[in-house]
């Protein structure tokens, strides 16, 4: 019976109903669509990273876990010292730079960077012919529109576009090492440096034997560094989420108020009704509460479908901003948004609940 009577309820002012519903559901879409930016970008960063195939990272004396844009002071040799180890199979240097869009430019060796990570894959064209070729992944292309042949601006600087290779190792955009080092002035110093064992279990022992000859430079198992960096990318962003989904509760939080609050209003008479016929204060709240949360379960229906369309629009337009959804996003969006939801009807619910049937009654 219950049941009967809030479907009737919901369906007896649709543009009210509606309007709530759409309200909830963008409530939960753009908490899916925080959460999600700041998982993708830094699941996309660390892909890149693990693409590497390196087992161990060095970095210069100034970097830090997040940025890793410290002042290049890795020597060239540093290569020559650290491949002569037993333990050691490859060993490649890289510079990084900056650009103005965000997106940072690397300089590398790409025979040594191939014979590491198992080399580049072309979706079109091929590896640097000259010194001032250049390589973009296909993300960045498609995002700028790029083909080969095409000019592309980097470090105030015009490159040929020479290949476009596949997302997902090191880097968006590749230059070569010698032409990097040259344009930045760094007479030979490196950025940080990847090393690669013969045995991955040998990191350990390795990072301490590393760390003896560059005591004052971060050396990190890849693995630790990409945790490192996950937790502090995230820890920087946790504030700003934090805000974003408060904003989104108290909008669904005041949506849901006012709502149940004028259906009250609308429906003091009824409710007269039913207290007259018997009906408890809790079977009064229980229609009011089961009416939002039907409503706040097709708003999270609807939410999760606008951020997944918001996600495929942003990837066709954007395809350098990464959206990535988790079950864990999806769950937590549903429980705010329900638990703001009944929050918001607790009152107008309660007042409903506390009034006298033959006032109600009288109500005009």
């Amino acid at each position: 019976m219950i049941n009967l009577v809030v479907s009737r309820n919901l369906r007896h002012r649709p543009l009210r109903t509606c309007l709530t519903v759409f309200a909830i559901g963008v409530e939960v879409a753009l908490i899916l669509l925080i959460w999600g930016l700041a998982d993708g970008l830094v699941e996309e960063s660390n892909r890149r990273k693990r693409g590497v195939g390196a087992d161990i990272l060095i970095r210069a004396s100034t970097s830090t876990a997040t940025t890793g844009l410290g002042r290049a002071d890795l020597t060239g040799e540093l290569i020559e010292t650290i491949e002569a180890l037993p333990e050691v199979a490859i060993v490649v240097g890289t510079t990084v730079q900056m650009q103005s869009d965000s997106n940072t430019v690397t300089g590398v060796d790409l025979e040594r960077f191939g014979r590491m990570s198992g080399g580049l894959r072309y979706s079109s064209g091929g590896p640097f012919e000259g010194p001032y070729d250049v390589l973009v992944d296909e993300v960045y292309a498609r995002q700028k529109k790029l083909a080969i042949g095409d000019t592309v601006r980097v470090m105030n600087r015009d490159f040929r576009l020479t290949g476009i290779t596949e997302a997902g190792k090191l880097s968006r955009i590749f230059v070569p090492l010698r032409t990097m080092q040259e344009l930045m002035a760094l007479g030979g110093k490196l950025s940080q440096i990847y090393v690669k064992l013969h045995d991955p279990g040998h990191v350990q022992p390795m990072i301490v034997k590393l760390k003896k000859i560059l005591p004052t430079h971060p050396v990190y198992s890849m693995e630790e560094f990409i945790s490192l960096f996950t937790a502090q990318t995230k820890a920087m962003g946790t504030e700003f989420i934090a805000v974003i989904v408060g904003i989104a509760i108290s909008v669904g939080f005041i949506v849901v108020l006012l709502a149940m609050y004028t259906a009250v209003l609308d429906r003091t008479r009824e409710v007269g009704i039913l207290k007259a016929l018997g009906a408890s204060p809790s079977y009064i709240l229980q229609i009011f509460l089961r009416e939002s949360i039907g409503m706040t379960v097709c708003g999270i229906v609807i939410g999760i479908a606008i951020a997944y369309a918001a996600q495929t629009i942003v990837d066709k337009t954007f395809p350098l901003v990464v959206i990535q959804f988790l079950p864990s996003h999806i769950m937590w969006a549903s429980v705010i948004s329900l638990i703001g939801s009944i929050l918001g009807t607790l009152y107008p619910a309660g007042r409903a609940a506390r009034q006298d049937a033959i006032e109600a009654l009288a109500y005009e």
